[in-house]
């Protein structure tokens, strides 16, 4: 699937190349074979091809054909939408779509270039070619149109040669899995190349994706660098698609970054993406308005300070990132002493020292991620690591259990810590006075509807996906606040008047908030004073709305807000990066008892882990009770050798007596020792009925004896029969061929509705459970069929429960058993 997902992606650059050699070749002509808006969508079609591939690849063997299938991306991304502006005219003269293309090829012709250094360096020749001659034809395209008398033909020339090189690559792959490693073209052996990867995979970069959000960081600083350096001679709408292509893209490095498990430089990526719209926003408010937007002050000193702390945090991880992102620190102040911000050139200046820097930072990360021997800048005991490391009082957390999840596991680092500091960015906003008659004029938009909507969207989904319900309930319902109100009241769609269906929509989100906040006094002290604070500034919307708003309460609850909201990002920080509470987040204010009313000693394991299963099969081993997925829901278990556990199974679950345990085998062999205690009809039709969501109640016997559970037993069914059954689950079966026979019951108390989800396992039995083998939703909501097998020598079958199996496939197999015609 990998060689597979490599060609897909060179077959894309190929692709590319192609279709831009032929637009290059024809552009002289008056009439070109691909006219710019066909070539534009052509483009983002396999802009988005690549991205697949790039995103595909797997992390463990992260390989420079990521960087570059991601790069390009974003390139094309970028490229295919001016190419559609010009097509439609938006663009006016050659001259404006030399301004508009400029920025973007200057950009891109280094980072491809950077990409093609390393793989020399890291022996990926044709990888660097492919990357080389894209950067050439680049650097050729952008001085063709600055001096006509190069003409195009050069460009032309050399997205051939990448179609060649990306051709050529993409078949040397596909035959090599095609024939199963036994052919391969020169230069693309995968043989050798994954002998390198796996000598020098160990000591590879964490985050394959931090190379391609640092050259994001070029593209948006290449925008204001190359009009400071003369590159272009003004900023203009055609130079919108980079930085919002940029912005995007780095949104979803954000995402793949917290897949990656990074949580700092996934912060860092998402308060650049916020950078990156507020700038193409600059650039795109004079088409409708003449004057030059405004920045608020007290935002960007508030955005500097969110830098200055995530440096300090990322320093202590790898110096080298920390002292990075000090520049984008310089970079707020340089906004924020000149009101028009990117206009002037003061903060182009600095942007001219953000690209150098991303590029250095790039090509550092670049060659980390392939080469055996890094960098000496690239990751190293750094002052301060070495300072806490004699310090009694903060300890750095490492190890696997650095990112465990509050409740089962996650393939997501936490992400409150940029929830958090969305927050602040977005209340900090709120304090800009502007125009009432032009509410467009103040930048706030970007930093209202990107930082404090899609970006703790974001936050909200990661921190449902790993447990946390009610957290992710409120920052995606404070996301959708900041979002509609964002666009409504600084977006000039409600203007100076004011409605009762503002008020309306803003008190029915205040109810909800409401909810929000009556919950978080359940889970801790600081919840419940964020929830709270930004019920105040809800409160201010709907004053607003009815237009009885006190003069300075609304920037009073933002503040507020914002400074509970910094203090909750501090703690995230903190608390992800020591161990301890540093800055805790305090206890619930009402405590309750049962589930959830201590800390919790209940492990949560991945049962796509063999390591898992083996250690829940020491739990069980131990004396220990367990829930586990099945092939219907979720189950309580405990070894059936362990008489104590068994016991302890009935009381933690309240067993009612009508619905008694019952035992679960891996196989028939684990039963043969009785096998001449059950009739042969009884045990034809079990091999016939299983594995399978069946349960068979047979009649008790001696056999139970066998099974160790001695005095215990009496738990076990009832004195008449016992339910068995073999579970047709790969995880299931192989726990059980380490443990033996189990004692199983649901995983829920009597009477309720049974188990879907390893995080309702604990939330149902709490700490009466010692481990939970984490398997994500059931892949059935219905329980297993219960058939009674207790009469079964007189030729008859009945059912206590119809579930998952229909009785009609029961009674097929049945029937069938009694056939003369079957074949034992």
């Amino acid at each position: 699937a990998e060689s597979l997902h490599s060609c897909l992606g060179l077959l894309g650059i190929s692709a590319g190349s192609l279709l831009l050699a032929v637009h290059f070749y024809s552009s002289p002509r008056a009439a070109p074979l691909i006219p710019s808006t066909a070539l534009g969508v052509l483009l983002l079609i396999l802009a988005a091809l690549l991205a697949y591939a790039g995103i595909r690849r797997n992390l463990r063997n992260a390989s420079l054909l990521l960087s570059l299938c991601l790069t390009i991306s974003a390139f094309w991304c970028g490229y295919g939408v001016t190419f559609i502006l010009a097509g439609q005219g938006a663009l006016g003269d050659a001259g404006d779509l030399g301004d508009a293309v400029g920025p973007g090829l200057a950009t891109f012709t280094v980072a491809l270039l950077l990409v093609a250094v390393v793989g020399l360096l890291c022996r990926e020749p044709v990888l660097a070619l492919i990357s080389g001659a894209t950067s050439l034809a680049s650097a050729h395209d952008l001085a063709a149109r600055h001096s006509r008398a190069l003409g195009s033909s050069a460009v032309a020339c050399n997205y051939l040669i990448v179609c060649l090189l990306g051709g050529y690559f993409a078949l040397g792959r596909g035959l090599y899995f095609l024939t199963k490693g036994k052919m391969a073209l020169p230069g693309t052996d995968l043989t050798k190349r994954k002998s390198r990867e796996q000598a020098h995979g160990a000591a590879g970069s964490t985050n394959p994706f931090a190379a391609t959000g640092l050259m994001l960081n070029m593209l948006s600083a290449g925008v204001f660098g190359c009009r400071l350096l003369g590159i272009t001679s003004k900023l203009s709408v055609g130079q919108v698609p980079w930085l919002w292509a940029a912005g995007t893209y780095q949104i979803g490095i954000c995402i793949l970054s917290y897949r990656a498990m990074d949580v700092l430089m996934a912060t860092s990526f998402g308060f650049t993406s916020i950078l990156k719209f507020a700038a193409g926003y600059c650039l795109l408010y004079p088409v409708w308005q003449p004057e030059e937007p405004s920045f608020p002050t007290l935002f960007l000193v508030v955005f500097s300070i969110l830098f200055a702390v995530l440096a300090l945090f990322l320093s202590l991880r790898s110096p080298l990132d920390g002292l990075y992102l000090l520049v984008y620190v310089a970079s707020c102040l340089a906004l924020a002493c000149h009101p028009r911000g990117f206009f002037a050139s003061g903060p182009q200046g600095v942007a001219v020292a953000v690209f150098v820097a991303s590029a250095l930072v790039a090509l550092i990360h670049l060659y980390n991620v392939k080469a055996g021997a890094k960098i000496p800048p690239g990751k190293r005991k750094g002052a301060l690591r070495a300072l806490l490391a004699r310090s009694s009082f903060l300890k750095l957390r490492e190890g696997p259990d650095l990112h465990a999840p509050y409740l089962g596991y996650s393939k997501y680092a936490d992400a409150e810590a940029l929830a958090f500091a969305c927050s602040v960015l977005a209340s900090s906003a709120l304090t800009a006075t502007g125009d009432p008659q032009a509410p467009l004029a103040t930048v706030v938009i970007p930093w209202v509807v990107v930082a404090g909507g899609i970006l703790k969207l974001l936050g909200g989904s990661v921190a449902f996906a790993r447990g946390k319900t009610l957290e992710s309930s409120a920052f995606i319902l404070y996301a959708v606040i900041w979002i509609i109100w964002g666009l409504a009241r600084y977006g000039g769609l409600c203007g100076t008047a004011r409605s009762f269906h503002s008020a309306v929509g803003i008190a029915a989100f205040m109810l909800f908030n409401g909810f929000v906040v009556f919950c978080t006094l359940f889970l801790s002290i600081t919840w419940f004073f964020y929830s709270l604070t930004f019920m105040l500034v809800a409160l201010s919307f709907f004053l607003d709305a009815i237009h009885a708003l006190p003069a300075g309460y609304d920037v009073a609850a933002a503040l507020s807000f914002g400074l509970v909201s910094f203090y909750c990002f501090l703690s995230a920080l903190c608390s992800g990066t020591f161990q301890g509470p540093c800055l805790p987040m305090g206890g619930p204010l009402v405590q309750l008892g049962g589930a959830g009313g201590g800390t919790s000693k209940c492990l949560h394991l991945p049962a796509r882990k063999a390591s898992s299963v083996r250690r829940i099969a020491d739990i069980l081993r131990s004396g220990g009770t367990c829930g586990i997925p099945t092939d219907t829901v979720y189950v309580l278990v405990a070894a059936c050798n362990r008489p104590d556990a068994v016991e302890k199974a009935h009381r933690s679950k309240r067993q009612a007596q009508d619905r008694p345990m019952s035992l679960w085998i891996s196989s028939l062999r684990q039963l043969e020792p009785a096998k001449h205690l059950f009739t042969p009809l009884l045990w034809d039709f079990m091999e016939a009925a299983w594995p399978s969501p069946i349960s068979l109640v047979v009649p008790r016997g001696e056999w139970v004896d066998f099974l160790g559970m001695k005095d215990s037993a009496k738990y076990v069914g009832t004195p008449q029969s016992v339910a068995i059954r073999i579970p047709d689950c790969s995880v299931t079966t192989h726990l059980i061929d380490l443990v033996g026979p189990i004692v199983v019951t649901s995983a829920n108390p009597t009477g309720e509705a049974d188990t879907t989800h390893h995080n309702q396992v604990y939330a149902k039995l709490g700490d009466k459970v010692d481990a939970v083998l984490c398997d994500g939703p059931s892949p059935e909501n219905i329980a297993s069929t219960v058939v009674d097998c207790t009469k079964i020598d007189s030729g008859n079958i009945g059912f206590f429960r119809v579930g998952l199996v229909p009785k009609s496939q029961v009674k097929f197999t049945w029937i069938l058993l009694l056939s003369p015609f079957s074949i034992k």
